[in-house]
């Protein structure tokens, strides 16, 4: 079962936390979740699920950005989400997908007990031009039936920034130890 708007408004503070919070982002059934202002693209053109792939920064400016066909971009949602007791999916807004952009390539599935801002992976069909802080996706609520174990990640869990993707510290549990698969956030921003 989902939840309804005003279920999801009456939940804050107990098993759902949305921080900022706007009564005007409150849909019959989801929250509208809005686009920070910065992105990350990949810039290795083979990319490895062995490795940390080098990553590149571009910020959107207040005037838009366009984005291009043919390419994955990684984003994040301004708000920072908590859900307990509770399974919190995102779902791009068909006002998006009906221009021809695809918010979440394939996670839009999240975990009980997940605490953190959520990480988009977007991909444009034609190219098009976004803004920082448009409502970009919308976060929704399932109740779930049986025991409960909280989501506990030492990959996504209470991040602050875009997550690329850290597969590689599941199939190669040693990289921590080595200074070549670390991931490098200090990369260079620029506007794309």
């Amino acid at each position: 079962m989902i939840l309804s708007g005003q279920e999801i408004k009456s939940q804050l503070g107990q098993n759902i936390l949305i921080e900022p919070f706007a009564e005007k982002n409150l849909n019959p059934n989801s929250y509208n979740l809005t686009l920070h202002d910065e992105l990350m693209t990949y810039e290795e053109v083979v990319l490895d699920m062995r490795r940390a792939n080098r990553v590149r920064r571009i910020s959107i400016p207040p005037e838009g950005l366009t984005l291009s066909p043919n390419q994955l971009y990684l984003a994040r949602t301004i708000e920072r989400t908590e859900t307990y007791n509770l399974v919190p999916m995102i779902e791009g807004r068909s006002s998006i997908g009906r221009l021809g952009l695809f918010v979440h390539v394939t996670a839009g599935f999240g975990d009980v007990g997940f605490c953190g801002h959520w990480t988009l992976e977007m991909f444009a069909v034609q190219p098009v031009r976004i803004y920082p802080g448009v409502p970009i996706c919308q976060i929704f609520y399932h109740q779930i039936a049986g025991e409960i174990n909280n989501y506990r990640s030492d990959k996504y869990q209470n991040n602050h920034d875009i997550q690329p993707s850290l597969l590689f510290k599941e199939l190669n549990p040693e990289s921590e130890q080595d200074p070549q698969l670390k991931l490098d956030f200090g990369m260079e921003r620029s506007h794309a």
